[in-house]
């Protein structure tokens, strides 16, 4: 019977884990979420000897001080769930930096084996490294890995498994902290292991280094230990007496300590065969980030990004709409014509599924491209070369590139907010993104502006909104970071790993785990979404009409324009009488301050929380033009004509671009509501996002409308 064993990868950010873990693991792999944190959670199963692994990939981390979310959980998994093996992945290539976060695994005392990834990279860089001497320092067997070549990659599992067996005996190797830092250590351990079930679970000496970093979880274990007051009251003394003694806090004395322990160890074992020299990466750096050029080619990139999602999955896009409405009608025949279940399994299940599959492509292909930007080591150049205007404005650097994805679609722009470790940050950019303008408000952009602004003007009025959606959103984050999440923006500080070329089956693991995401979690609440709107729009399923439609359709037979315009009227009274028509007159009185007194627009808004794009189709029901797209020029008519009851026109292009600085700003689709609620895990900040956004919508939109009405723009 196979032995189960569970190995966990740990690492820095850009040190190659995500890639060896695909390399141990293939396409065997599974990710969740670790128990109430929004923080991923993936792990695979490998097949090694008489062994049956689950290897664990822990969040990149720089260390396991409990400052960020990734960190804590990594540290929590460490020294909670105790995995038989850590395997530590450290970039060969800059050993000094990596090598911190190995010392504090090693004052865990767990079993740990140290992969050099990127091996061939340190070589080529000059850095020649003595294995054995250098395990015999830090007392860890040390592998020599290429991840990216499948190198070594099966020694770390013989390595694992050798230290599993005692093969390998972990060498009693201590970090010198000084005399006088050491004492003061031994002091509160001295206290510590008086408390048995803490030194049960814990590391007293690490429990006691902690406590002198000042670690915010550890202190708060502390607080619940029946010596706390004892304990707090030494670490109190103990921290002056250090702080008098180094001029400075006992955490910097501690990461002092470590990087000289480090320093030492590799000045013994490692050698610089060049004296001087340029990496390839230095040389290309000079040109990508460049403080002329560094910004337009990264704009050039982004663009590329664009059109290569958009361009490349729109005929896709269209297979599946036509392969959607292909096997709706199929359905529909087993069914009794135009009854409520033929209309549920088509209008409602079938056109629900359809609206989350519509999206794949695009969504699929903007995480493949990102995907190629983030394992080149070109993605960590792009959050350093805006990091100085986003700090202007409130946020991180790495904010700017969900801001920029949402241009396209608002799901992967919140999606990618994961890589801004502060979580305030994080935030801030979640609520901010849904302003930036997404491909699926184009539409209706193109309905109004063609039917209501000359064609010379029209890109001045369609970039206005962009221009717009922009601006507000860096208002809504400088009034955030003022008043909600009030600090300083996190420093940036971010090592630029070298250039790699990615490889295919890591980008494609990678888009797959990202974009299935967006299938299990978003697609079920579009799809809910969709039934609750098809309800709502469909009944009373028969309620009582004007006049008798059916009889007249008989009657006119022969006169398929009458028989349209009768069935077009039908459809029409029947939305108005639906509990969707009802809604939508009784919050028309809300809409008139914004120039908008038809009850039909405010129905049409209601089904753009579903999805933006159906609200030109919902229009064209309502205004009995039939299936309308941007492009229907009897819908753009039928706006064109429609009047108030006083005879004066509905719409004019004051009152249309009111519309669309609504349809801007005002609640993003359900599908990003879904992401944002499993981004956040809590349903505060989505039902948040749905208030504050219609209330910015509505407050902007009133204000464009009532100001172009006191200039007599209205008229």
């Amino acid at each position: 019977m196979a032995k189960k064993i569970t190995i966990a990868l740990a690492g820095n950010p850009n040190s190659g884990k995500t890639t060896i873990f695909n390399a141990l693991t293939g396409s065997n792999q599974h990710v969740g979420n670790y128990p109430g944190v929004t923080v991923e959670k993936v792990e695979g199963r490998v097949k090694y000897g008489e062994y049956d692994i689950n290897i664990i990939d822990l969040p990149g981390t720089y260390s396991l001080t409990a400052n960020s979310m990734d960190e804590l959980v990594a540290r929590h998994f460490i020294i909670e769930e105790k995995p038989d093996v850590i395997v530590n992945i450290v970039d060969s290539s800059n050993l000094e930096r990596n090598l911190y976060l190995s010392t504090q695994i090693m004052e865990l005392g767990v079993p740990m084996v140290l992969a050099f990834n990127m091996h061939d990279i340190a070589l080529g860089n000059g850095v020649e490294i003595d294995k054995n001497l250098l395990s015999e320092l830090l007392g860890r067997p040390i592998v020599f890995v290429i991840g990216t070549k499948k190198i070594g990659v099966e020694k770390i599992l013989e390595e694992a498994i050798s230290l599993i067996e005692g093969k390998f005996h972990i060498g009693d190797v201590n970090i010198r902290y000084g005399k006088d830092l050491e004492g003061e250590i031994a002091k509160l351990e001295d206290i510590i292991i008086k408390d048995k079930e803490l030194v049960s679970r814990y590391s007293p000496c690490w429990v006691a280094i902690k406590s002198l970093e000042n670690d915010k979880e550890v202190i708060k274990r502390l607080r619940n230990s029946p010596f706390a007051n004892e304990f707090f009251e030494q670490l109190k003394t103990s921290m002056y007496h250090l702080k008098v003694i180094f001029s400075d806090e006992a955490e910097a004395v501690i990461a002092d300590r470590r990087y000289g322990f480090i320093s030492g160890a590799c000045s013994e074992a490692t050698k610089i065969t060049k004296e001087d020299r340029h990496t390839l990466s230095d040389k290309i750096d000079r040109v990508m980030i460049n403080r002329v050029l560094g910004f337009p080619i990264f704009l050039g990139l982004m663009w590329l990004v664009f059109q290569f999602s958009f361009k490349v999955s729109e005929p896709v896009m269209g297979w599946i709409e036509t392969g959607i409405g292909l096997l709706g009608d199929l359905v529909g025949k087993f069914f009794p014509e135009g009854s409520p279940i033929q209309s549920l399994a088509v209008d409602g299940v079938i056109a629900g599924v359809g609206g989350v599959l519509v999206f794949v492509p695009i969504i699929f292909l903007m995480f493949f491209a990102i995907a190629i930007l983030e394992y080149s080591g070109y993605m960590a150049r792009a959050a350093f070369i805006m990091d100085r205007l986003m700090h202007k404005i409130g946020l991180h650097g790495r904010s700017f590139i969900p801001m920029l994805l949402g241009f396209g679609c608002n799901v992967p722009a919140i999606m990618a907010t994961r890589t801004i470790e502060d979580r305030r940050d994080r935030l801030v950019t979640i609520l901010v993104s849904p302003f930036m303008s997404c491909g699926a408000r184009l539409p209706v952009y193109a309905l109004f502006i063609g039917a209501f602004f000359p064609q010379k003007i029209a890109g001045n009025v369609l970039f206005s909104l962009y221009l717009l959606g922009i601006m507000v959103a860096v208002v809504s984050a400088k009034v955030f970071r003022k008043y909600v999440f009030r600090g300083e923006a996190a420093p940036f500080v971010m090592e630029l790993p070298p250039y790699r070329i990615p490889t295919l089956k890591a980008v494609v693991i990678n888009m797959c785990q990202r974009g299935m995401v967006y299938l299990k979690k978003a697609g079920t609440i579009i799809l809910a979404g969709c039934l609750v709107i098809w309800f709502l729009s469909n009944f009373p399923w028969n309620p009582s009409y004007s006049k008798d439609f059916d009889a007249l359709v008989e009657k006119a037979d022969d006169n398929q324009e009458l028989v349209t315009r009768l069935e077009n009227e039908k459809s029409l009274e029947k939305l108005e009488k639906s509990y969707a028509g009802i809604i939508g007159k009784a919050i028309t009185p809300v809409f008139r301050p914004l120039g908008i007194h038809d009850w039909r627009l405010p129905v049409g808004l209601i089904g753009g929380f579903v999805a933006k794009e159906i609200v030109v189709g919902t229009l064209g029901t309502l205004y009995s033009v039939g299936e309308a797209d941007e492009e229907s020029v009897p819908l753009k008519e039928a706006l064109q004509n429609a009047v108030r009851p006083d005879g004066s026109k509905t719409y004019n292009p004051l009152v249309a671009y009111s519309i669309m600085v609504f349809m801007l700003l005002y609640v993003p689709c359900i599908a990003v509501i879904a992401v944002i609620k499993r981004e956040t895990n809590s349903w505060r900040w989505p039902i948040f996002t749905v208030f504050y956004t219609t209330a910015v919508a509505w407050v902007l939109a009133c204000i464009v409308y009532q100001v172009g009405n006191l200039f007599g723009l209205g008229n």
